[in-house]
C-alpha cells in the first residue's frame, strides 16, 4: 500500500498523531522519523483498525527491525508506543498494546561516549573565526549546562535571566527547566549578546543569530561542533577514534557531575530526564575508582587474633 492510500485509509489516526507530536514538543526531525515509522507499521496492518492490533502483531512486526539492529527495533517500538498514546489521548483507542512489549536490553548495556574535562578544555582551543565568542558559548551550553542541540537552537534572549544567573530552557515534553550558568559561560553569553547580529525579522528573539540574520539552525550548530571536533581529533590521537558530536558534549556534562560526587537526582533534574534510569547510564566506573573503593576495605591483621593462625596450622581430619 502506498503512502497516499495509507493516509486516506487511516486519515483520522494519522492526523491525531501529527497533532500529538507537535503539541508534545517533539523536534521536527523526531516528528518526521516517528511518522515514517508509523506509516510502515500501519502498512503492516493490511487495512485492519490499529485498535484491533495486539501485542503479538507488534512483536512480529518488530522482528524484522531487530534483524537490522536492536537500536532500530527500540526506536520503532518507541514510535509505535507514542502512536497509540496519541490515539488514546484522542479517544481513538482504549489501550496501548505496544506498552506491553519490552525494549531490547542491548541498548542499556552500551556506555555513552564522553570526553574527560581536560579534553573538553583542550577542544575549546580549536574554536576560531569571526564568531568565536558565539561558537564557544554554544559549545559550553552543551558541555557545561547539558543542553540538547535543539534547546540551544530554541534559546531566546529573554531566556537568559542575568540577575539570577540562570537560563530557562524549553526542553523535551514541553517542559521548562531552570539551569544555573557557570561564571565563565555567563561572561561569554553577555559578549554574544553585545556582538549579536540584528535579526532579519524585528520579531525574532533568537539568542544565536546567523550571519544572514536568521535563527541559527540545528544543522549549523551541529556543523560548527563537528568542525571543532575534527580539528581537535587531528591533533589528539587519544580521541581520534571517538565518535564525537553535540550529544557527546551532553554526555560529558552528566559524567563530569557524577564523577564530582553530585547527587544523581540533581543530575537528573539538570539533564531534564523524566526517569532516573536514563541518568544511570552516565555512572561510569573506572579502574582507579575500583582501587580506591577496595582500599577502604583493609582490615588490620592484629584485629583478627590468633584463631586464624590456629586454623591454618590445624590439619584437616
Amino acid at each position: 500500500m502506498n503512502r497516499y492510500e495509507l493516509e486516506h485509509l487511516y486519515s483520522e489516526q494519522i492526523r491525531a498523531f501529527r497533532i500529538y507530536l507537535k503539541q508534545a514538543g517533539y523536534t521536527a526531525s523526531t516528528q518526521k522519523e516517528y511518522m515514517r515509522e508509523c506509516l510502515t507499521y500501519l502498512d503492516s496492518l493490511a487495512g485492519s483498525p490499529p485498535q484491533e492490533a495486539g501485542k503479538l502483531h507488534i512483536m512480529e512486526f518488530l522482528n524484522d527491525k531487530q534483524a537490522t539492529s536492536d537500536i532500530t527495533r527500540n526506536r520503532t517500538l518507541s514510535a509505535i508506543r507514542t502512536f497509540y498514546t496519541a490515539l488514546m489521548d484522542f479517544e481513538l483507542a482504549s489501550k496501548n498494546p505496544a506498552a506491553e512489549v519490552k525494549k531490547s536490553k542491548t541498548e542499556k548495556n552500551k556506555k555513552p561516549v564522553y570526553l574527560e574535562e581536560e579534553d573538553l578544555t583542550e577542544s575549546l582551543k580549536y574554536i576560531d573565526g569571526r564568531y568565536r565568542n558565539r561558537n564557544i558559548a554554544i559549545f559550553l551550553l552543551m558541555a557545561y549546562c547539558g543542553l540538547r542541540v535543539g534547546e540551544v537552537h530554541r534559546l531566546n534572549l529573554k531566556d537568559l535571566k542575568k540577575s539570577k544567573g540562570v537560563i530557562e530552557v524549553f526542553g523535551k515534553g514541553r517542559k521548562w527547566n531552570e539551569i544555573p550558568i557557570p561564571d565563565v559561560l555567563l561572561t561569554y553569553l553577555l559578549e554574544v549578546e553585545k556582538e549579536r547580529i540584528s535579526p532579519y525579522s524585528v520579531r525574532e528573539d533568537a539568542f544565536f543569530v546567523s550571519q544572514k540574520g536568521r535563527r541559527l539552525s540545528i544543522r549549523q550548530i551541529q556543523k560548527l561542533v563537528n568542525q571543532t571536533f575534527e580539528a581537535f581529533k587531528k591533533n589528539n590521537p587519544n580521541v581520534s577514534d571517538m565518535k564525537l558530536s553535540c550529544h557527546k558534549l551532553r554526555h560529558s556534562f552528566a559524567t563530569m557531575l557524577l564523577k564530582n560526587g553530585i547527587d544523581i537526582r540533581v543530575v537528573k533534574e539538570l539533564m531534564g530526564h523524566s526517569s532516573i534510569e536514563t541518568t544511570m547510564i552516565y555512572t561510569h566506573v573506572n579502574d582507579e575508582q575500583k582501587k580506591m573503593a577496595m582500599a577502604t576495605m583493609n582490615v588490620p591483621l592484629d584485629s583478627i587474633g590468633q584463631s586464624s593462625v590456629y586454623l591454618q596450622e590445624t590439619p584437616h581430619p
